[in-house]
């Protein structure tokens, strides 16, 4: 059930009564009018604005619009009252009735409510984290590992068929720079002094690396040229750096379906193959690029390449995709990536990337265009950069230092559900703080615990029911007279519950699961000015000693607020609390 759904086809309904009548002309589209939440409850329970979007193409003044819908709506049962506001808003409250309905959906439902079938079994690639294997997790990589995973939840939730993809960076020089760090410590396994000059990785997590290399090679690699070493342990090394990566994401409770690897595209004819597809469509060219303004691009020659008409499906400038000297750029195994996603079915990519890839959006858009011919859309995430705080300090990380702090390092401390939840309490694009302090903190301030406790408090409602004798089980309380949540402030509990089918469809149709965790925090401050009403107002506590009837109807809300949080915090990859400790 969306009720909100059910209220806007009522609107359109009536829009259509209008147009029977001649009020409105014939020919008015309705895809425009929308039926949301009010800003401020004051004005009513819910608001649309069919007025102000039908005015222009009616041809009339949106208050006169607004003034005959709100006649036509007036007379349905489940509207209390229509009131136009402003210009040509139209604010409606709805009977008790209705809520208490939405409520008795909630119960019947179950885990169901608020699930839909919108996503229609379409299938979505999520590709996301995709670090370089050369080290494990860091804290900014953690923030971009739980948008990836919680989006995926979210579409899976919305009826989309969803893969987890992980795109392993093997392909590129920071993997000649891995080996060689690994070859250091292996000679330090040996005995010897080393020194990790710049450009190395001189981190602590490579010691086991080189340990076990030296443990198994013996001394055959020492005093020997790259040549020799450098492909097996670049090899050795990658693998031993993802399944650390593996690990770690297991930790935070990610679990990817796909690990694509870089290294596949060369030499197998894939990046030439999507090489091959862009020229048959005509997008492949000799040419010279004009000097780009201020710092010229790794990939910039000041001399004939071959270039890819980017421009032609929305990109700024063409981009090379070949150097001079014959080799690919960056650009090309990319390319040849995406086809390789375009050509296994897909139906909408998605890729998170972190904010220092802002520049490769527009390429790799005009790049899924062309190669699907405008019929797989791609939708690039940016994730901002995380900010750590310590004792009241930012704490600053370098990879290459080695003093980075790891991903397991956050989940330790605060855990993964405080993890998961705190990445997600930012829009993907905005910067976060992360405040280890906070995260742990036992108030309203925190977003994690306020919500956890909303759970918790509920949980403790049948722990006592159960010690009083009062039954509470799902049956008893999907039969509950629930007339009796009458109360404002039970019903705006009712309220925020009825929203959650809307909001996961916008949700899901933005690809923001961050609004998942806002509506979860509104829906405890709900729950929690409820429970403190009961402290002031004994008829509102959810157990009323003497009244059975009384307090199932109340653990019936109860239970829907917990039905509703433990399906957000599903989606957001978060175990409910039993209880607080």
């Amino acid at each position: 059930m969306n009720l909100f759904a059910d209220i806007r086809a009522l609107v359109l309904t009536s829009l259509e009564t209008m147009t029977t009548n001649g009020i409105l002309p014939e020919g008015l589209a309705f895809a425009n009018v929308t039926v949301e939440p009010p800003r401020d409850r004051a004005h009513g329970d819910m608001a649309t604005n069919a007025a102000m979007v039908l005015a222009k193409p009616a041809g009339l003044k949106p208050r006169d619009i607004a003034v005959g819908l709100a006649e036509i709506l007036g007379k349905d049962p489940r509207i209390v009252s229509a009131e136009v506001a402003g210009p040509g808003f139209l604010n409606l409250r709805l009977a008790n009735d209705v809520w208490q309905g939405v409520l008795g959906h909630v119960l019947k439902d179950g885990a169901g409510y608020g699930r839909s079938d919108m996503g229609a079994g379409k299938r979505v690639n999520v590709e996301f984290v995709s670090a370089n294997p050369t080290g494990p997790l860091h804290v900014g990589h953690t923030r971009g590992a739980v948008f990836g995973d919680a989006l995926a939840s979210l579409l899976a939730y919305t009826g989309h068929d969803v893969t987890r993809e992980y795109y392993i960076n093997d392909g590129g020089g920071q993997v000649d720079v891995l080996a060689r760090s690994v070859y250091l410590r292996y000679l330090e396994a040996l005995g010897q002094e080393v020194a990790f000059p710049d450009g190395t990785y001189p981190g602590d997590y490579l010691i086991p690396v080189g340990a076990k290399l030296a443990e198994d090679k013996g001394d055959i690699w020492v005093d020997q040229p790259e040549s020799i070493w450098l492909e097996e342990v670049r090899a050795l090394s990658t693998d031993a750096m993802m399944d650390l990566i593996r690990a770690d994401l297991k930790a935070l409770g990610v679990e990817m379906d796909v690990f694509y690897s870089e290294k596949s595209l060369y030499g197998t004819g894939r990046i030439e193959a999507a090489i091959k597809d862009l020229t048959a469509k005509g997008l492949i060219y000799r040419g010279t690029l004009e000097p780009p303004k201020g710092r010229a691009p790794e990939d910039w020659e000041p001399r004939e390449q071959m270039l890819f008409k980017s421009t032609e499906h929305g990109d700024d400038v063409d981009r090379p995709i070949q150097k001079s000297d014959g080799s690919w750029t960056y650009f090309a195994p990319d390319i040849a990536y995406h086809f390789d996603k375009v050509s296994r079915g897909f139906d909408q990519l998605i890729d998170v990337f972190g904010a220092d890839h802002g520049g490769y959006v527009k390429r790799m858009k005009a790049a899924v265009s062309a190669l699907s011919d405008g019929r797989v859309p791609l939708d690039v995430k940016l994730t901002q950069l995380v900010k750590l705080w310590k004792g009241g300090k930012e704490f600053k990380m370098s990879k290459r230092a080695g003093t980075f702090v790891t991903l397991r390092d956050v989940i330790d401390r605060v855990g993964a559900d405080a993890t998961r939840f705190h990445m997600l309490t930012r829009k993907n694009d905005a910067p976060l703080d992360f405040d280890f302090d906070k995260v742990m903190e036992q108030s309203r301030d925190n977003p994690v615990f306020y919500v956890q406790y909303a759970h918790a408090r509920v949980q403790s409602v049948f722990r006592r029911a159960a010690e009083a004798g009062t039954a509470s089980d799902k049956a008893t309380l999907k039969g509950a007279d629930l007339t009796e949540i009458d109360h404002e402030a039970e019903l705006n509990v009712v309220k925020k519950l009825a929203e959650w089918p809307r909001l996961i469809e916008v949700a899901a149709r933005t690809n923001e699961p961050h609004r998942v965790a806002f509506y979860l925090y509104e829906l405890a401050a709900e729950f929690h000015a409820l429970w403190n009403r009961g402290n002031e107002l004994p008829e509102l506590r959810f157990l009323q000693p003497g009244d059975d009837a009384k307090s199932q109807a109340k653990m019936a809300l109860a239970l829907a607020v917990s039905v509703v949080i433990s399906a957000g915090l599903g989606i957001l990859g978060v175990t409910p609390a039993q209880e607080m400790r």
